[in-house]
């Protein structure tokens, strides 16, 4: 749902058509998924059917027509409210690495599930070195630093994780499979 509360903030600045909204998504959060155009037009419409939005006018451009949005009051107010929620903490383990690594301790034994480790560090640090040159070249916007950050903040702290757990997989093997 982070997808309709980032389009009504774009909106904040002003009347856009989904286009705009779509790359200024793109824009100016660099390392996160680019959001597909229609997933901008049907997060519009579910946004327009709450009320946090209505049609500002109808723009071509040499091109097909357009509608422009604009932020309602309601839609303000939710914005507002979303902005000073606070997320909790994710509540359970959900990730791909944590599962391949214990069905690798549950299948394949020590050896195999090392090797993984091992290869998934390395992939990390290489992402983290290419997260580093991101945000650390000429011209970097705050945007790629902020994002770059970001990510490499949750890949150091993976990081971590798969160095202990390298040092753990003999007895987690044995308690696995017991």
């Amino acid at each position: 749902m982070s997808t309709a509360y980032v389009l009504l903030g774009l909106l904040a600045g002003g009347p856009r058509h989904g286009y705009d909204l779509k790359r200024a998504h793109d824009d100016r959060l660099p390392q996160a998924k680019p959001v597909a155009y229609g997933q901008v037009y049907a997060t519009l419409g579910r946004l327009e059917r709450d009320g946090f939005v209505t049609p500002s006018g109808q723009d071509q451009e040499g091109g097909p027509e357009r509608t422009s949005y604009e932020l309602t009051e309601l839609g303000r107010d939710r914005l507002a409210a979303w902005l000073t929620e606070v997320e909790p903490p994710a509540p359970y383990v959900s990730s791909v690495l944590f599962n391949k690594v214990v069905v690798a301790l549950l299948t394949a034994g020590t050896e195999q599930a090392t090797d993984y480790l091992a290869a998934q560090r390395a992939a990390h640090v290489a992402r983290m070195r290419e997260l580093t040159a991101t945000k650390t070249r000429p011209g970097a916007s705050v945007g790629d630093v902020v994002a770059a950050d970001y990510a490499i903040g949750h890949l150091d702290a993976d990081l971590r994780w798969l160095q202990t757990t390298l040092a753990r997989v003999a007895d987690l093997q044995k308690e696995v499979t017991a």
